[in-house]
């Protein structure tokens, strides 16, 4: 039976860089087999398993690669959120459950469970087991024991990742650019949710993204979020978007209306580069109770509302990019979202990607994107709709691009 009061102390107690080994070596006290811990990469492609310390042996906790995220059980259980099943031959049962933190998704952690009495049917990665009544709750109960490890394991890590790289080189496929790593570094995260919106966000090409970014921040009245493109190219870009992201974070943080964080991160640019180069940037604020939108649009991201069976582009007035020219005044636009409405913002990295052919990607087939990924959560919106732009221009990516969704419930959710 997993106690969760022991698995807690270990990991709490745990040197930063050996959570896997200590959930492992804590739950195998407790008769659970073949724990595993795999992280997503970057591209949202594939889970990588966490190889073991040097100093635990030879023996890893997952001797296998990673597995795609789009065709596993833990791929499965990471983008469902729902614990998947495998019947083992041994009579056991292998549950892979989510490892998320307040809606962002790290993972996954798996691990081989024993409810006596439970039946011998093979569920495949199905979402439920369906046995005699005493084995399945007992086994229901070891479940939700082994989710509130998962939960715990992802806050445990996003702690510990100030102090050692263990999680971020376990989550590389390949090698970052020094850009991306900019870039990386610079985000909040890739997915949240609170009862009010479900937010997601992606990067591409994720491995050697340059100006694009996004931010978020929420209160307990509204959300803020930016999506911001630095001109240029590499490092200077990430540079650039990353001196803009901080200013609008600096002036938020200072209780600054959404129009002044515009103009203080103008202001910022504009004095390092005297309008040599600039960012595009979108900001936007929820308010919670009464689903106003407030904008400040100086860029090329695009607003595109889905309500109902309806898709179209929320148009504002567009305003000067910032740190184009010196202490640019930015005035303020409102718009509605309503409980349900579901809200897709693209650069034009995405919207403007060309094809072989000269074609761009464009409204028609943004909007066919947007329907498509319809039945998708908001968390893995942008990844589908940047999969489509990547399949539509059909070579290597000549500009980055960021989408970013947010599936609008309001106060009435709460």
């Amino acid at each position: 039976m997993i106690d969760y009061p022991t698995v807690e102390r270990a990991l709490r107690s745990a040197d930063p860089e050996a959570l896997p080994e200590a959930v492992r070596d804590t739950l195998l006290t407790m008769g659970v087999d073949g724990v595993e811990v795999h992280l997503a990469d970057y591209g949202l492609r594939v889970l990588s398993p966490v190889g073991a310390l040097e100093a635990a042996g030879p023996v890893p906790i997952h001797a296998g690669g990673p597995v795609p995220i789009h065709a596993s059980v833990e791929g499965k259980a990471f983008a469902t959120q729902q614990p998947q099943y495998q019947r083992r031959g041994d009579g056991s049962t292998s549950v892979t459950v989510p490892v998320t933190v307040r809606g962002d998704r790290h993972g996954t952690l798996t691990a081989c469970l024993r409810a006596d009495g439970s039946d011998g049917e093979d569920r495949g990665g199905s979402s439920g087991p369906d046995a005699a009544d005493g084995a399945a709750s007992s086994l229901r109960a070891e479940v939700e024991a082994l989710q509130a490890v998962a939960r715990l394991l992802g806050h445990e890590i996003v702690v510990a990742e100030r102090d050692t790289d263990r999680y971020q080189q376990a989550r590389r496929a390949s090698r970052l650019t020094l850009a991306a790593e900019t870039q990386w570094q610079l985000l909040p995260g890739r997915s949240s949710r609170r009862r009010e919106y479900a937010l997601g966000a992606q990067l591409e090409p994720a491995y050697a993204i340059r100006g694009d970014s996004y931010d978020w921040a929420a209160s307990s009245t509204d959300l803020t979020l930016a999506v911001v493109n630095g001109m240029g190219e590499g490092t200077s870009a990430a540079l650039l978007t990353s001196l803009a992201v901080n200013a609008l974070r600096n002036a938020r943080r200072a209780g600054l209306e959404l129009a002044d964080q515009a103009a203080l991160a103008d202001q910022a640019v504009y004095a390092q580069h005297q309008g040599d180069v600039y960012v595009s940037a979108l900001l936007l604020r929820f308010a919670y109770e009464t689903g106003q939108v407030t904008v400040v649009d100086a860029g090329s991201p695009q607003i595109w509302l889905r309500r109902g069976r309806s898709i179209e582009r929320v148009e504002v007035e567009p305003q000067l990019p910032l740190g184009m020219f010196e202490e640019t005044a930015y005035v303020p636009q409102t718009f509605q979202v309503l409980p349900g409405d579901r809200l897709v913002v693209i650069s034009d990295g995405a919207h403007a990607a060309m094809s072989p052919g000269g074609e761009a990607y464009g409204t028609h087939a943004l909007q066919r994107g947007i329907i498509s990924s319809g039945l998708l959560p908001a968390e893995d919106v942008p990844t589908a709709i940047l999969r489509e732009v990547s399949s539509h221009r059909s070579v290597e990516a000549d500009d980055d691009a960021v989408v970013v969704c947010v599936d609008w419930y309001g106060a009435a959710a709460g």
